[in-house]
């Protein structure tokens, strides 16, 4: 807590202050070049889990369409 303390009194600013980008910065965080970056072998384990999953995810987005 008293390196926090410290941290906020050099910087005149606590993490809860800090910029998306200074936080960001800190954890060493990049844009992603590729949206194949996103994708992760074996999220699901089959077919019909991820076709479960999207119509989930369409119905929940989209509630008034039965």
């Amino acid at each position: 807590m008293a390196w926090s303390n410290a941290r906020q009194r050099r910087s005149g600013q606590s993490d809860d202050q800090a910029s998306m980008e200074e936080l960001a910065r800190r954890q060493g965080v990049r844009p992603i070049a590729s949206v194949d970056e996103l994708s992760s072998p074996g999220t699901f384990e089959s077919d019909d889990e991820l076709h479960e999953f999207l119509a989930d995810l369409y119905q929940s987005r989209r509630p008034d369409v039965a």
